[in-house]
């Protein structure tokens, strides 16, 4: 989460509504993503321009104001997830599809690399019905690449809870040991092998 844009976040995740731009002249979008830790799920979408915030967080379960203790033990029903808040004027909602396949193993119905669990699992969360046709097509071109079935859900959008503070932008807080755990995680080894490449995008 970018701190200059934190009290629009938190708004728009209080109230669950678009939030307009200076001069209200068209409104920012949400959209919601699970794609294992949640720490190496911000910094993709973070370099995006058009992306104003993303926030680390809990969504997809049943329990209210769940904590990272109780979803990393499992059972809870909640993923880890990122909530990006967007200007869809400045970029699509399917580039976004684009950059969430390219930083995910969708064929993994165990979890995310060395993250073990269904609250590391992958899911695509939307918001409206244009975002579940998107996709819906989005899924469907990156299933006609591969010979291996996709197990990566499309699912409504449900609550959305923020993560304790400090795993927001751990990324920038905590670079080297973000870094180790990202390599010991082998992330960037497994997305190489999917996606034939070496750098995270």
């Amino acid at each position: 989460m970018r701190a200059s844009t934190l009290g629009i976040a938190l708004l728009v995740l209080m109230t669950g509504a678009a939030f307009a731009g200076p001069g209200d002249e068209a409104p920012l979008a949400k959209a919601t993503f699970a794609g294992g830790c949640f720490w190496c799920m911000e910094p993709p979408f973070d370099a995006l321009d058009g992306v104003v915030s993303t926030t680390s967080g809990y969504t997809g379960g049943a329990k209210p104001d769940p904590t990272y203790k109780e979803v990393s033990l499992g059972g809870t029903g909640h993923v880890e997830a990122v909530q990006i808040l967007y200007d869809p004027r400045k970029i699509s909602y399917e580039r976004l599809l684009e950059v969430y396949w390219m930083n995910v193993d969708p064929f993994d119905p165990g979890g995310q690399f060395c993250d073990r669990g269904e609250q590391y699992a992958t899911a695509i969360f939307y918001h409206d019905e244009s975002q579940r046709r998107a996709a819906e097509r989005s899924k469907e071109a990156i299933a006609a690449r591969f010979p291996h079935p996709i197990v990566t859900p499309l699912r409504p959008a449900a609550a959305f809870y923020a993560a304790e503070e400090y795993h927001q932008d751990y990324y920038v807080k905590n670079p080297v040991r973000y870094k180790f755990y990202r390599y010991t995680c082998g992330r960037d080894r497994q997305l190489e092998k999917v996606w034939g490449r070496s750098e995270p995008q």
